[in-house]
């Protein structure tokens, strides 16, 4: 196998294990646990809330160490963190246990998202391959799709929660070794493998804090559709047992879109492609409460997924090329902002679902909170144009 696929692979798998598995099994076994389990939607959504703190602390433990061999052996602790947590939430019904094993599945997410991204740009940068993350970001289409094919198979066999948490943690015990043994050791010279240095190239601080509130507010818009989109479908009149199926088109839109926001940024730059998905992305959002239907609730489910992953890929790739040397370094603090509000947003739209017994309002904040991060798309662009921060892609 060529190097350079080998080190992708290692990617795509580590993201199916950390953040298809251990953070996304959760949304399509989250309507099983209702059923199944004392919890609650409100209940839920806190769950979802500890699983993004963890998150938000592996991504300043991300954004903190600069040392890229400790940021390798972090990457790898977070696949075992992986594989534990998923195998744990079969052997409790405590909420507080509960509560702690998505936490540091929320840590162990930040191994695949931002540890394995760092190490990967930072290998293809030095090799002088197209300094680009979208082939990387296909795992987590994957791990969506995977995860709501499986759910739907082991609910059509009477399969109880507990069983189908096990189910997950072996699939993430068999992908994450592979995951493991691809990954190559990071080299931390200051050159490439042709002699040229590399060199970091701070944006300036207003770009950077524009950046930062944009990406907050797609972190909001993002999590709520991620978190509860097979229960919000499953709530439509005549909808019941869609759910899955709209987790699943979200998962095949996210794994091909990546790759095709990658050549749009290439054309038109990072920041208007950027703006161009968070539009789509809002109409992906709402459509589902616009049209309650099964076809409005998978075409917003596609719509969101193709866009969701394009935000990640294509702002974290912009980081990364600000900090060739340690592309953790703006990618943690990135997603640091992206954090909050996922820690924020589940929360608050779970209690209001819970007292309204629907998520129209949540939804409908959500598309507020995206809508807000396209204005100040159109700032950065703006920005962009009297003093230019981003470059287009070189390398092959």
């Amino acid at each position: 196998m060529e190097k350079r696929w080998q080190v992708l692979g290692a990617g795509i798998l580590s993201l199916i294990v950390t953040v298809g598995v251990a953070r996304f099994a959760y949304t399509p076994l989250l309507p099983v646990m209702l059923a199944q389990t004392p919890l609650d939607t409100a209940l839920g959504g806190w769950l979802a809330s500890f699983n993004y703190i963890g998150y938000l602390g592996g991504a300043f433990t991300a954004a903190a160490v600069s040392d890229l061999r400790l940021k390798d052996r972090l990457y790898r602790l977070c696949l075992v963190l992986a594989v534990l947590t998923t195998a744990g939430m079969a052997l409790t019904q405590h909420y507080l246990l509960w509560s702690v094993l998505r936490l540091i599945a929320g840590f162990s997410a930040a191994g695949g998202l931002l540890l394995a991204s760092a190490l990967i740009l930072n290998w293809l940068i030095r090799h002088q391959y197209r300094s680009e993350l979208g082939i990387h970001f296909i795992g987590m289409g994957v791990g969506i799709a995977l995860c709501s094919v499986i759910v739907e198979l082991f609910s059509a066999s009477a399969m109880e929660w507990r069983h189908q948490w096990l189910g997950f943690a072996l699939l993430a015990l068999l992908l994450a070794i592979p995951a493991w043994r691809w990954m190559p050791p990071p080299d931390t010279g200051g050159k490439t493998t042709a002699g040229q240095s590399l060199v970091d190239r701070p944006p300036a601080p207003l770009f950077n804090r524009l950046m930062l509130a944009a990406y907050f507010c797609a972190g909001w818009g993002y999590v709520i559709s991620a978190t509860f989109i097979v229960d919000i479908v499953a709530r439509q009149p005549g909808l019941e047992g869609s759910g899955n199926w709209a987790f699943l088109i979200l998962g095949l839109a996210a794994a091909p879109a990546v790759i095709a926001w990658d050549r749009v940024a290439r054309r038109v730059g990072y920041v208007p492609a950027l703006f161009l998905a968070y539009l789509l992305q809002l109409v992906g959002i709402v459509l589902p409460v616009w049209v309650p239907t099964l076809a409005g609730a998978l075409l917003g489910a596609a719509l969101f997924g193709g866009t969701f992953i394009g935000c990640v890929g294509l702002v974290l790739t912009m980081a990364g090329r600000f900090y060739p040397t340690k592309p953790a370094k703006l990618m943690g603090r990135m997603t640091l902002s992206y954090g909050v509000a996922q820690i924020l947003a589940p929360a608050i739209t779970g209690m209001l679902a819970a007292a309204s017994g629907n998520y129209d309002l949540g939804l409908y904040i959500a598309a507020a909170m995206v809508a807000l991060g396209a204005v100040l798309m159109t700032l950065l662009w703006r920005l962009e144009q009297h003093e230019p921060a981003l470059h287009r892609s070189t390398g092959s």
